[in-house]
């Protein structure tokens, strides 16, 4: 597909991610330092699943499931750094956002956008298409998110050797998640895509006056 890639990364990104080269001999040797703030914590018990994902499982439940072929962290190459800008890019500029609300009348409902969609339904789209491209299914999972005027979010969350990227399509840039304005919640876990954990997030954020 012919795609305008945005190849612009934020500066902080760029530092961070130099920072982190010398995971490429952590990688060689099978050992990726999570601890790095360029990584999300998570807890190790079972969060509440987001009663829209929980509806989306039912319907779709080969994509709800135990990760047998479980990967901590993709190899962040030129190849799949690419293929996250192009994919992030194409579902960014050709879906049209629009609220659950006015397409199918209710609060809540994950869905695959049909040249619509919504927060949830952008990273599904991403999360399908990346899979397809080779990625593990258990280095991308959807988090949810709190902006800092209060609303919540969703986005997609690939877990790489060189830390936890962010695609979201309220942002053409794919940074870190510590890079982001969110107050993250929680997300898939990485072990079972049905289901989600904690994000333990105690960063000070910015909350915009209403």
């Amino acid at each position: 597909m012919s795609v305008h890639v945005n190849r612009v990364i934020g500066l902080a990104g760029i530092l961070m991610l130099v920072l982190l080269a010398s995971s490429d001999r952590a990688w060689a040797l099978g050992f990726i330092d999570i601890s790095n703030v360029a990584f999300a914590t998570v807890s190790d018990k079972q969060a509440s699943i987001p009663v829209g994902h929980a509806k989306f499982c039912r319907t779709h439940a080969s994509e709800c499931q135990v990760n047998v072929d479980y990967v901590q962290a993709e190899n962040l190459s030129d190849t799949r750094w690419q293929q996250l800008l192009e994919i992030n890019s194409f579902y960014n500029t050709t879906i049209i956002p629009m609220t659950d609300e006015a397409l199918y009348q209710t609060t809540e409902f994950w869905t695959y956008p049909n040249g619509y969609g919504d927060c949830e339904d952008y990273a599904l789209a991403k999360r399908r298409a990346l899979i397809s491209a080779g990625w593990p299914a258990s280095t991308l999972m959807i988090a949810v998110v709190r902006q800092p005027n209060g609303e919540g979010h969703a986005v997609l969350m690939a877990r790489t050797d060189r830390g936890d990227l962010i695609l979201d399509n309220q942002e053409s840039l794919i940074k870190l998640w510590n890079d982001t304005p969110y107050q993250y919640v929680k997300r898939q876990s990485q072990y079972d895509s049905g289901e989600w954990v904690d994000i333990y997030d105690d960063r000070p954020t910015f909350v915009a006056s209403r």
